[in-house]
């Protein structure tokens, strides 16, 4: 009860954090890059829930996030489809491909499971390459602008929250997954499938069922970013891609949810202010990953937590001694 409590206390403060935002960024830049924090959190929440909380490695994310980019660009270009509709239909079909996948793809353990993920984002990041005359190729497409009942998204007040709106709703829903039998269920297949099956978890259902969700969740970011962005290319389906998204995860902490959200701001923040180092970001990006990795190996949110958590040496001595001397009775 009292980690519902305190998560629930977390989400509170987010979402103030969140409203008090707009009235402390001086311009339409920093505006910008909280979009794109808030775009990648939901994006990693997602993933955080079939790595941190399920156990299951996916080195190709990305490609989830592609075909949803892609798939309200070819929809609303192509055929004038509503963006609101080009994105279910992104959602939808990226779903059903990851439900298709997730069975032969989910029995796979450890590395195999990796490698597995890292072939299917490629697959998916050549296929949005060669087929040039839909997605442009390596060159790209324009995206149009994303209206809601007919209203534009116009200005970066706006995008800001929608990007917000949907962080937040994307959090509540995890936070309510986690305390729930099902969020139980998948924690119990991270500690043992074995077990988990002992005690009659099907686990090969929860586990197509995360992924999915995951998949699902990568591509509605991904339609929002691209209609936000107005241009997208193949990169941002790529393995680069995967990796970063995985690395937020693992930097914010495995079975974290704000975890999520803070990796997600500080590896989106850091290339912005690595920016003075001209020719050494990248060098020093990757020191500062390997320091925390060494120093805080469980991420930062759940390492700094348990840290905070430990008790002081010798507190625990009296206590011992009151029960000795009660004859072991408190």
């Amino acid at each position: 009860m009292k980690t519902f409590a305190s998560r629930h206390a977390g989400l509170l403060i987010l979402a103030l954090v969140l409203a008090a935002l707009p009235l402390l960024l001086p311009n339409a830049y920093y505006f910008d890059v909280a979009i794109r924090i808030a775009l990648n959190a939901v994006v990693v929440i997602g993933l955080n829930l079939l790595m941190g909380y399920t156990g299951q490695i996916s080195l190709g994310h990305a490609g989830f996030f592609g075909l949803g980019a892609y798939a309200s660009a070819v929809l609303t270009t192509h055929y004038n489809w509503p963006p609101v509709a080009a994105l279910a239909a992104g959602a939808a079909a990226t779903g059903l491909l990851a439900f298709v996948l997730a069975r032969p793809v989910l029995k796979l353990k450890g590395h195999t499971l990796a490698m597995a993920t890292l072939g299917l984002g490629i697959i998916i990041s050549i296929a949005i390459n060669n087929e040039g005359q839909w997605t442009g190729g390596p060159d790209g497409i324009s995206v149009p602008g994303f209206a809601i009942f007919g209203a534009e998204i116009t200005g970066e007040k706006s995008w800001y929250a929608v990007a917000a709106a949907l962080l937040l709703l994307v959090t509540w829903f995890a936070l309510n997954l986690i305390d729930s039998p099902v969020g139980r269920a998948l924690q119990a297949i991270h500690g043992s499938e074995v077990a988990s099956r002992v005690v009659g978890i099907d686990t090969t259902r929860f586990k197509v069922r995360v992924f999915v969700l995951s998949a699902v969740v990568a591509s509605i970011a991904g339609s929002i970013s691209a209609h936000y962005i107005g241009f997208i290319t193949p990169n941002m389906a790529g393995f680069f891609h995967s990796i970063e998204l995985v690395t937020m995860v693992v930097v914010g902490g495995m079975a974290s949810v704000f975890g999520s959200i803070l990796g997600a701001a500080l590896l989106t923040l850091l290339p912005q202010l690595l920016s003075a180092f001209e020719g050494w970001e990248v060098v020093v990006f990757g020191a500062i990953l390997m320091l925390t990795m060494i120093f805080l190996p469980r991420g930062l949110v759940p390492s700094l937590a348990r840290r905070r958590s430990k008790p002081v040496a010798g507190a625990a001595a009296p206590l011992k001694l009151v029960k000795k001397a009660g004859g072991g009775h408190a």
